[in-house]
């Protein structure tokens, strides 16, 4: 068993991904924004302690550093899950650019003060993984301009985890993106293709079964390459 550390954990894909890691067998670490903490009472309650629970903010870098400086365990799988949609109007005609800033920080920056973070837990791992949940919105070879701040968020992200892999590789840690699919959340909203207990259940699939020979990877959901 492996031990996981999930951003975001406190709704939507996150969350599922604690709830079904932990029925596998796997010790979580999901962090939470001050004040979500709640919503994983249920789920920590029932963990008999192979759930703890970090509060940060991925876009509040005292946040973190506050979290990292208490926790000292290695960390085998980390997924980098948090992430905002961005705000509307967000058109490339039409922006509101302090929440493009704000989508950018999060989605882009928040993952990796993450790692910055938390990457002396990782090396400690065993077959160390880092996974950021991104998006096919942002790969290069799908044309729309649809949530233009997101999608670019998510293609910035990208590159950033691809020039993480080719730093890290020597170092043994693989690291991908992944696509999660269009999924039945808030943020998915309830026309989207996928239920979350799917979703969650194939990103499991993958992450726990990567190999180093996968870094620097754009991988679906159903373990299927994706192109940047």
């Amino acid at each position: 068993m492996a031990t996981l550390l999930i951003t975001g954990g406190a709704r939507g894909i996150g969350r599922e991904l604690v709830k079904q890691a932990l029925a596998d067998g796997h010790d979580v670490i999901a962090t939470a924004r001050a004040g979500a903490e709640t919503t994983l009472d249920d789920l920590k309650a029932s963990a008999g302690g192979r759930l703890s629970v970090l509060t940060l903010d991925v876009s509040n870098p005292d946040s973190i550093r506050a979290a990292a400086a208490v926790f000292d365990r290695p960390v085998d799988i980390l997924i980098n899950n948090a992430g905002i949609i961005g705000p509307q109007p967000q058109s490339t005609l039409d922006m509101d650019f302090d929440g493009f800033a704000q989508t950018l920080d999060v989605n882009t920056l928040g993952p990796l003060r993450i790692i910055h973070a938390f990457l002396k837990n990782v090396r400690q791992g065993d077959n160390p993984r880092i996974v950021t949940i991104s998006s096919k919105m942002g790969s290069m070879a799908f044309q729309s301009s649809d949530r233009i701040a997101y999608r670019a968020s998510k293609a910035a992200v990208n590159k950033v985890m691809q020039g993480l892999a080719t730093d890290l590789r020597d170092d043994g840690v693989t690291v991908i993106s992944m696509h999660p699919g269009w999924v039945r959340t808030d943020m998915g909203g309830s026309s989207a293709d996928l239920a979350v207990e799917e979703s969650a259940a194939g990103i499991l699939k993958v992450v726990t079964g990567l190999t180093p020979a996968q870094s620097g990877s754009f991988i679906n959901y159903d373990g299927t390459d994706l192109p940047w």
